[in-house]
């Protein structure tokens, strides 16, 4: 989910009215540069290590990885789903530029030992500490590059961060199924260090930095709750998934991860609006069905997005530079369409084209359950255009209805908050692809056949919460 940049990340640089002098830079254009090189972080990773799950599995863990080959998703998505509201607010305690640069910093490092990892062990907690420095990086980037611009400079801003944003996801995997193929999958970790070692200077040099953040609390107990209660959730999600069965391990942690959610829920009531995600937002009434819409949909394309590349290369002989290529017209799509779209939902409001755009990606899923039957030409890109399609219809359109449900003073929390959802959808999705995890060769195809007919009804779920929790008219924002 992380290897483009969503629509609902656009918010955490929108919602930035302005900045204090301290915070403006004599340099605004090398800080967009800033921003969107450490942004490309956090978005392409996640797309060329899906394109590298088969050369990871074969080196590291043989035949039947399953559930510890979906850690290697995972532990990425775990981080970056429980802590991304943490990292906006420690940026607004402790001062964005170092909080940015902390991130940046971490996520090279762990970059690095996941290139040096010689064991999956290693290489999973190497992609946590990437979660962690991306979870720092993308709300503080964005609220600098919020921060720096101003009226239609910020418009324009965003807009070009966007577009390299899309074209770093279109790139990504492509340069890296090359690299694997010729240099091996470690090289698409060692890729990060440049990009970080420009990322990090040019942050040092450019970026403002103000005499003080604001006094923001930083919810710490909030943040570790809801890290083990995903965590606990997730493995035993994955562990029941790949071992085809709930066994008594699997079992009780799920039911922890369900206990320790609640508890989580629990103490958020009690720290009222000091809490990382106030519960008072819950009281909207579209608020709720709209993040569950969001995870429906987004949770279907991280399975989409992970398990594409895997079945082209195990079962279908592709190289991983033509699975790269494969999800090549995905980001154009969206690039091309979800501006479009935003500009029609403003017209006749967000409702139609959520459910008409989440229906159409319930159909590009079935239709991609021709795969294997026929050549690229005929099965997959027809697939694939139809789902960018209808997620071009949904992108700007849900953003814009999250940000209407909720007051004006809690648009920055539920924009991360619904952020982070869209990462929470695939992190959930990816523990429960266990079961096609472990088949191999031609076996892959039954397994991941069932999984897109899951994914085409969790889409078609999503269409029944926008007729459901989405009003006919949306609400100007201001």
């Amino acid at each position: 989910m992380s290897s483009v940049p969503t629509d609902c990340d656009r918010p955490l640089a929108e919602r930035e009215a302005g900045a204090p002098p301290g915070e403006r830079s004599a340099h605004p254009r090398l800080v967009l540069a800033t921003s969107i090189l450490a942004t490309s972080l956090a978005f392409i990773d996640g797309s060329v290590v899906n394109v590298g799950l088969p050369a990871i599995g074969r080196e590291l863990i043989g035949s039947g990885g399953g559930a510890g080959l979906s850690w290697v998703i995972n532990g990425y998505l775990l981080p970056l789903s429980a802590l991304l509201l943490l990292g906006g607010a420690a940026g607004d305690r402790f001062g964005r530029r170092r909080i940015l640069l902390a991130g940046i910093a971490v996520f090279a490092l762990a970059s690095l030992l996941c290139a040096l990892a010689p064991g999956l062990g290693l290489l999973v907690a190497g992609r946590v500490l990437q979660g962690l420095g991306a979870a720092l990086v993308l709300p503080n980037s964005l609220a600098i590059l919020g921060a720096t611009f101003t009226g239609k400079a910020r418009g324009r801003a965003i807009g070009i961060w966007a577009a390299a944003g899309a074209a770093a996801g279109a790139i990504g995997p492509l340069l890296g199924g090359w690299l694997i193929d010729a240099v091996g999958w470690r090289a698409i970790f060692y890729l990060n260090l440049p990009i970080a070692a420009l990322a990090l200077f040019m942050g040092w040099r450019y970026v403002a930095a103000p005499a003080g953040g604001k006094r923001a609390a930083l919810d710490a107990p909030g943040a570790l709750l809801a890290s083990l209660g995903l965590g606990a959730l997730t493995w035993g999600l994955a562990a029941a998934s790949a071992d085809k069965r709930v066994d008594l391990a699997s079992g009780l942690a799920m039911l922890a991860g369900a206990a320790i959610l609640l508890a989580f829920l629990a103490v958020e009531r009690r720290a009222g609006e000091r809490a990382m995600l106030p519960v008072a937002l819950f009281a909207s009434r579209g608020f709720p069905g709209l993040n569950l819409m969001t995870f429906l949909l987004y949770g279907a394309l991280g399975a989409l997005l992970l398990l594409v590349p895997y079945i082209l290369i195990e079962a279908l002989g592709y190289s991983a530079k033509q699975a790269g290529a494969a999800l090549l017209p995905f980001p154009v799509v969206m690039a091309i369409g979800s501006p479009l779209m935003g500009r029609v939902a403003g017209n006749i409001g967000s409702r139609l084209p959520l459910a008409t755009g989440s229906l159409i990606v319930a159909g590009g899923f079935l239709l991609a359950m021709r795969i294997g039957a026929g050549s690229y030409a005929s099965t997959v890109l027809p697939a694939i255009l139809v789902i960018a399609v209808g997620m071009a219809c949904v992108a700007s359109p849900l953003t814009t209805a999250v940000l209407s449900s909720v007051d004006g003073s809690h648009t920055g929390v539920a924009s991360g908050f619904n952020s982070a959802v869209a990462r929470a959808g695939g992190l959930i999705a990816t523990a429960l692809l266990g079961l096609v995890l472990t088949a191999q060769g031609k076996a892959l195809l039954g397994p991941f056949h069932v999984a897109l007919a899951v994914c085409a009804a969790s889409a078609a779920a999503a269409a029944a919460c926008a007729f459901a929790w989405v009003g006919t008219k949306t609400k100007p924002q201001r």
